[in-house]
């Protein structure tokens, strides 16, 4: 579907003020977009003509576009059946960008680790019945085949590290949620790696390998409060090892 010049007028763009001009042509595209009066695949006014609407010149329009690009919202095409168009919700580059703004977060704090770690075990369990009540044979191999890489005792801390997360993320896309799988990259890809990082020289591969053994298990038995339980032990496992290694750098800084 494009989008023609009858179709703009009907979309309630305001005038905006001289500060952060396409900061504010962004958002109201954007709005637009949230609102559904801008669907997937539908074609912009091209620069000229945004640039009459809002008053303002062309380069501002192009920061404009520029800032919706780099959230992905927009897509430029070049030629006759060219322009700028709205882009599909591309939901691993979001959940990546979701895991990053998390990161950054728990990197200043804004989070206290109890919250963390509360958040992570409520969110996990939930994954881990879900799991065990709809992973397909495709989930159950690609799992399978992590735990391969993990029973690997020379795995280094920052291999198990990856590797673990890889595992999480399985699981939670064995769910055949598609909107928690979404959600749990903040915890997976970023609280958990934290966690990891922070504890590795006080967890044990043998622990996190037999828990993440009899989780497996579970999940392929299809026992929702067995794999649930064994997530519920790992999780406060890791968080007592993440206590303990930010105990010990304390000792450390104050000797």
């Amino acid at each position: 579907m494009q989008f023609t010049s009858d179709i703009v007028k009907e979309i309630p763009f305001n005038p905006v003020s001289a500060h952060s001009l396409s900061r504010q042509i962004a958002d109201q595209i954007r709005n637009a977009i949230l609102e559904g009066s801008l669907r997937a695949d539908d074609r912009l006014p091209t620069e000229g003509e945004l640039a009459q609407r809002f008053n303002v010149s062309r380069p501002t329009i192009r920061e404009a576009l520029k800032r919706l690009a780099a959230q992905n919202l927009v897509r430029s095409k070049r030629g006759p059946t060219g322009g700028t168009f709205i882009q599909t919700p591309d939901l691993l580059a979001l959940s990546e960008s979701l895991a990053s703004t998390t990161t950054l977060l728990v990197g200043f704090e804004s989070f206290t680790w109890d919250e963390v770690t509360q958040t992570r075990l409520e969110m996990e369990k939930t994954c881990a019945r879900l799991a065990a009540a709809q992973r397909t044979e495709k989930d159950i191999e690609q799992l399978e085949a992590t735990l391969k890489t993990q029973a690997n005792e020379t795995l280094s801390a920052e291999e198990l590290c990856v590797s673990d997360v890889q595992f999480h993320r399985q699981i939670a896309n064995a769910t055949g949620n598609k909107m928690m799988s979404y959600l749990m990259s903040s915890v997976i890809e970023a609280l958990q790696p934290a966690t990891n990082l922070a504890a590795f020289r006080h967890r044990s591969h043998a622990v996190i390998y037999d828990q993440h053994r009899r989780l497996l298990d579970a999940i392929i038995d299809q026992h929702e409060e067995e794999a649930a339980s064994v997530m519920d032990e790992q999780v406060n496992y890791m968080a007592q090892q993440l206590s303990d290694a930010r105990k010990a750098h304390n000792q450390a800084n104050q000797s």
